[in-house]
């Protein structure tokens, strides 16, 4: 078994390349291995086996791998932001692309994230955007909104049972990872939350 030094080097050297196989399996590292040589049927010939490990990989590893794809996407989101086109949530809100459905008035919906990042992680929106592509575009005539958002967060932890312990997060423009530029207020509950976070 390789000894913890030798997988933390491996590791480090996997995200140094950005490696495919760690982004695409974020919750384990696949490794082979070679097994002693055996012989098969009575004769001299050898041959080697290998085998598969599965292994964990460290939370902070797949955060490493979480957080540049994030980053990909947020900079991909960013060269297109404040065009005026309809973004996925405008989709979402003209019910052209199905939602989990968690709350809905008037004026904003909240459904669930389809990556969540916590056991609750429901993203509020703004029924209509009116040019609050961030919270840096927040003028006074959207403090209105703003609040109903807010206000909406509170419902939806109350809903999903985490109101004694929850996390509001906006993020704002490619270095506030923002990926979609239709305002957004995720709620994240059901777990310890940390801080500061990342």
């Amino acid at each position: 078994m390789a000894s913890a030094a030798t997988l933390a080097a491996a590791t480090s050297s996997l995200l140094r390349r950005s490696s495919p196989l760690l982004l695409r399996r974020p919750h384990g590292l696949r490794i082979s291995r070679d097994v002693a040589p055996r012989r098969i049927g009575g004769s001299k010939k050898q041959e080697t086996r290998t085998r598969n490990l599965e292994l964990p990989v460290p939370r902070s590893v797949r955060h490493i791998a979480s957080s540049t794809n994030e980053e990909s996407a947020a900079r991909a989101a960013a060269e297109t932001a404040d065009t005026g086109g309809p973004t996925i949530f405008d989709k979402i809100i003209a019910k052209q692309i199905p939602s989990n459905i968690v709350y809905e008035d008037e004026k904003v919906l909240a459904f669930r994230d389809i990556n969540p990042q916590a056991p609750v992680h429901v993203l509020v929106i703004p029924k209509l955007r009116d040019g609050l592509t961030g919270l840096d575009k927040a003028e006074p005539r959207h403090a209105e909104i703003l609040g109903q958002l807010l206000y909406a967060a509170k419902v939806v932890a109350e809903k999903e049972g985490v109101a004694d312990g929850f996390r509001v997060v906006i993020n704002n423009g490619e270095e506030g990872c923002q990926s979609v530029y239709h305002l957004h207020v995720h709620v994240l509950g059901g777990r310890q939350m940390k801080w500061p976070p990342g």
